[in-house]
């Protein structure tokens, strides 16, 4: 801390129960989540963390992101790139990154923390892309943020 920042308060931890939030659509095919938190107008830093389901099947394109992130993979077998992964991987996304082609033919469950990009800034985004009421086409997502 400088001596020009004012000292902040420590905050409690916030806890959510994964039966709290229901599965919504995911904009890749055969993707649904439940983000157990997720970053909003009045809360802009909080993560975007949670689960995403894979059906079997499930697959999205190249593409890049501004933010950083982490998955954990719970179940399933996973092509991402050139690589099969499974249960117990863990894959760190630095800011900025781009993510391979992903698809599973076995379906399955991973853990998602997307956060602020620490060089970058940019943000995770929620609304329009983990709760969207119906999905686009590929052709019509932006594959480059």
């Amino acid at each position: 801390m400088t001596t020009t920042q004012a000292p902040r308060a420590h905050q409690p931890a916030e806890v959510v129960h994964v039966d709290e939030r229901p599965w919504e659509t995911l904009r890749w095919p055969g993707q649904w989540s439940k983000m157990l938190f997720h970053p909003r107008a009045e809360r802009p830093t909080e993560p975007n963390a949670g689960l995403v389901r894979y059906e079997p099947g499930a697959h999205h394109p190249f593409h890049q992101h501004d933010f950083a992130q982490v998955w954990y993979i719970l179940e399933g077998e996973f092509r991402i790139g050139e690589r099969m992964l499974g249960p117990g991987t863990m894959l760190f996304h630095a800011d900025p990154h781009f993510e391979e082609p992903l698809s599973t033919e076995t379906g399955g469950l991973m853990l998602f923390v997307q956060y602020p990009g620490p060089s970058t800034g940019g943000l995770p985004v929620y609304d329009g892309r983990f709760n969207m009421n119906e999905r686009k086409p590929i052709s019509e997502e932006r594959t480059d943020v």
